[in-house]
């Protein structure tokens, strides 16, 4: 029925825990950024300064789905301190923080034999995920599912985020798809399915282990199909 699938991510295709909050991550962070000249006094300082540049510069953006680009937060954080930073140490900067917070990451049984049999079938398979590119990139890497997409798009490079359509439709032009050979699946009733519909495709609901509440099948928009699991979707 659909030619191009549209996919979240976290929740839908993969499963991840991190942890942000845990003292070892700030106490390495803070030794991480000492090493560097960017000396601050406490890891609770800093961690209270990453959260607090967080806001300010979703607040400059001045819209309700603002996407930042996280590496230019690790980056302020040094020139803060007075420190010349390049953009590849920020970035490297990033990665370890996430590698420190996370718990794990693994795909959910059947992904990759899903995806897989869509490309069989002649689909075209997309990602639209709220993300960091730096985070999540090498976790697609890593996961050996990076380069089964024909395209993606993360909203940290879009600057906006689902539910919005403005985000939909940055995937639907620079890949000139069609809304009625479209379908976006993913695991949050909000984000995924009224986004779609929204901006006028049909969605695929599936309620995960870290999905939002459930609003209840009547709740769901015209136009979703919720599945029992992910790898029934085709």
């Amino acid at each position: 029925m659909y030619k191009n699938y549209v996919f979240d991510l976290y929740g839908t295709l993969v499963d991840i825990h991190t942890n942000e909050t845990k003292p070892y991550l700030w106490k390495k962070m803070k030794v991480w950024y000492d090493m560097h000249g960017a000396i601050y006094d406490r890891p609770l300082t800093l961690k209270k300064k990453f959260y607090s540049l967080i806001k300010e510069k979703e607040a400059d953006m001045n819209n309700e789905y603002a996407e930042i680009q996280i590496e230019y937060v690790f980056l302020q954080l040094f020139e803060d301190k007075g420190v010349k930073a390049t953009m590849e140490l920020s970035i490297e900067t990033g990665k370890m923080f996430r590698m420190l917070s996370l718990d794990y990451v693994r795909l959910y049984d059947g992904v990759f034999e899903l995806l897989n049999r869509l490309k069989k079938n002649g689909k075209k398979i997309y990602l639209l995920s709220n993300a960091q590119r730096i985070f999540t990139e090498p976790e697609m890497v890593l996961l050996q599912i990076y380069d089964m997409f024909d395209g993606i798009i993360y909203s940290s490079d879009a600057g906006v985020k689902k539910p919005s359509s403005e985000f939909y439709d940055t995937l639907f032009k620079k890949y000139g798809l069609k809304k009625s050979e479209s379908v976006m699946i993913g695991n949050d009733h909000i984000c995924d399915a009224k986004g779609a519909s929204d901006y006028g495709i049909d969605s695929m609901y599936w309620y995960s282990n870290i999905s939002p509440e459930h609003p209840g099948k009547k709740n769901l928009p015209k136009g979703c199909k919720e599945v029992k699991h992910i790898s029934k979707v085709f």
